[in-house]
């Protein structure tokens, strides 16, 4: 393995931390961390140093109180193009990118890593998605006075059209990434923009992928070892969807003795197996807290124990019913604890999340898994050329 060098890194929308700690993970080192909502900037301050916190809205962030970065990173706010939200896109306020690629322009680091909802791929966002990749690609062409982002963009296709340019330029590549195909026990689909400045000749891809629903699908319907592991009876092929039951079918029918290739996708049994159950005195830890009043309904039925968990959301009006649940063999369904739901973004265990317990939950639901922040930053950092 190469030897990471020292590499700087500002971090915008840091939220609770969950890309700055996988990014902390792979050796890099944060200068700053700039977010706006006061109860992450708490989490952020118990878990880092005071000094690298920076309570502000970016919209009045001063860029040039800081030198150089080598990184510049964040997860803009998903709202405008969440697939469950308004869908105003760019007529958003909440709309953030524009201050992303004044960053870029500003600092010029050597790479960039930005995180966002799957609904920006969304045909309605289409030529939008086309503007942010193309003012990353090209950060010192700047929106005019006089221009809206249409004739911006327009401007910017003809200079990425005709190859005359000779100032910086990044190299931005996106990818549609699901956590669960790296080792991640939640299925969450996001969207990964990562740029290289050109000067540094770099090559670089997206890592590969280390887990799959087949082998998990094979370790507990065909060789059984998944269940074997917990002592625990095998559960029955109903619980899983009709999709999953015909995938089951199909890896038995198939004429192999061999497992899938991949690590099977971890699950939250995987994840959480180990703890107590919770209480509502929090005996175990003051972030396992029972909470009582969870339901189902149609479309909301819990995450099921034994597979990956639905994506944990943040909501807009507390906590979300089905995605927050765990819904066990038996049917019965109870709440994540704020402990459980870390747990299921891979934060370590002695990283404390402020606020209440819906405060807490929407910090988690929209933070970026960490060990998916730690791969993706690692494998940069291993080619990054300081």
């Amino acid at each position: 393995m190469k030897k990471i060098p020292e590499i700087s890194c500002l971090e915008l929308f840091a939220g609770a931390g969950g890309l700055a700690k996988g990014i902390e993970l792979s050796g890099i080192q944060h200068k700053a961390l700039i977010e706006w909502n006061k109860d992450a900037c708490q989490t952020l301050i118990g878990n880092y140093s005071n000094k690298l916190v920076h309570n502000v809205d970016i919209r009045s962030f001063q860029f040039d109180q800081f030198g150089q970065f080598d990184m510049v990173s964040g997860g803009p706010p998903c709202q405008p193009f969440s697939m469950g939200g308004k869908h105003k896109g760019n007529m958003d306020q909440r709309d953030m990118f524009p201050y992303v690629c004044r960053a870029i322009s500003t600092y010029t680091p050597k790479i960039f890593i930005f995180e966002n909802v799957k609904g920006l791929l969304r045909k309605s966002f289409s030529d939008y998605f086309e503007y942010i990749i193309l003012r990353l690609t090209y950060p010192d062409i700047q929106l005019k006075n006089s221009e809206d982002w249409k004739d911006h963009l327009r401007r910017l296709e003809k200079i990425h059209t005709s190859g005359k340019y000779d100032s910086i330029k990044y190299n931005v590549i996106f990818r549609l990434i699901d956590a669960a195909n790296y080792g991640v026990p939640q299925r969450r689909e996001r969207v990964f923009i990562v740029g290289i400045r050109g000067d540094l000749n770099m090559e670089w891809a997206f890592p590969k992928e280390t887990h799959s629903l087949d082998s998990l699908l094979w370790s507990q319907f065909v060789s059984c070892d998944y269940w074997k592991r917990y002592g625990i009876k095998p559960s029955e092929i109903e619980h899983l969807d009709k999709r999953n039951q015909q995938r089951v079918h199909q890896l038995i029918q198939q004429p192999t003795l061999f497992a899938p290739p991949l690590n099977p996708w971890k699950t939250v049994r995987d994840q959480i197996g180990d703890l107590p159950e919770p209480d509502p005195e929090g005996s175990f830890d003051s972030e396992h807290i029972l909470r009582e009043g969870a339901k189902a309904y149609p479309g909301h039925t819990g995450s099921y124990i034994d597979m990956p968990s639905k994506t944990l959301k943040a909501g807009d009006h507390g906590v979300p019913g089905g995605e927050n649940m765990i819904r066990y063999q038996d049917g019965k369904i109870r709440y994540y604890t704020t402990f459980e739901a870390k747990r299921i973004q891979t934060f370590p265990d002695d990283y404390k999340i402020w606020g209440s317990w819906t405060e807490a939950m929407r910090q988690i639901g929209n933070a970026v898994p960490v060990e998916l922040g730690h791969h993706i930053a690692t494998s940069l950092a291993q080619t990054i050329i300081v």
